[in-house]
């Protein structure tokens, strides 16, 4: 769509810079006289409206090369264009205005239907680039929000993965008030270990000889307490 956008373009670029030649060429009454048309009165006019023609004409050659232009230049021309036509139609076959021969009232009218059906095809072609362009944008916004959606995503699996991989630590709980408590912690007794292996418990042959020895005459016996 964009590159038949682009032909249109070069086409109006060519018929811009032909009537801007032919207008800038005003003073040249011979050559008027020879295509049997009318001369723009005063000369400044036309020559003026020729300058500017031609400037539209490098406008629309330069939006056929850069792609950021050719949608919107496309358009401006194509309503200048077919504006255009349509104003030398009413004057030509409506008002017979200006009074030209055969030839050049043919050749008068055949311009302005061509300025009309080419500057009426530049604004469509232009309004369905310009869909086109907009819908891409559309599309490749949305692509972009589903990347950052699915990035997040695949961010909180990988933090929840490494919650549930990290080993589960008991804390102690704290009293209010108070020092924390602790679970105590239980020791298996090895084989063969008795009560009077441990350190500072007495076997009962200790605690008979203790007990024989305070029964004793002349023992020392412990203060009276009463």
């Amino acid at each position: 769509m964009k590159p038949l956008l682009r032909a249109v373009l070069i086409i109006d670029a060519l018929l811009l810079l032909a009537f801007g030649v032919l207008f800038l060429l005003t003073p040249w009454t011979s050559l008027y006289n020879a295509l049997q048309l009318v001369q723009t009165q005063p000369s400044l006019v036309g020559q003026g409206l020729g300058v500017a023609l031609i400037g539209l004409a490098w406008l629309a050659f330069h939006a056929s090369i850069d792609g950021a232009l050719t949608a919107t230049v496309a358009k401006v021309i194509g309503h200048v264009n077919w504006l255009t036509g349509l104003l030398m139609l009413v004057w030509l076959i409506g008002m017979h205005r200006p009074e030209l021969t055969g030839f050049g009232q043919l050749v008068a009218v055949l311009a302005a239907v061509v300025l009309v059906v080419v500057g009426l095809g530049g604004v469509r072609l232009s309004s369905a680039v310009r869909r086109r362009e907009r819908l891409r944008v559309a599309e490749a916004a949305a692509a972009q929000r589903a990347e950052r959606q699915a990035a997040k995503d695949e961010a909180r699996a990988r933090d929840a993965a490494a919650v549930e991989r990290t080993p589960y630590r008991k804390e102690p709980v704290v009293v209010p008030g108070g020092d924390p408590l602790v679970e105590p912690v239980v020791r298996p007794v090895e084989p063969g270990f008795t009560v009077a292996d441990r350190p500072g418990t007495l076997s009962a042959s200790d605690v008979e000889a203790r007990s024989a020895a305070a029964d004793a005459p002349g023992a020392p016996r412990p203060p009276f307490h009463g």
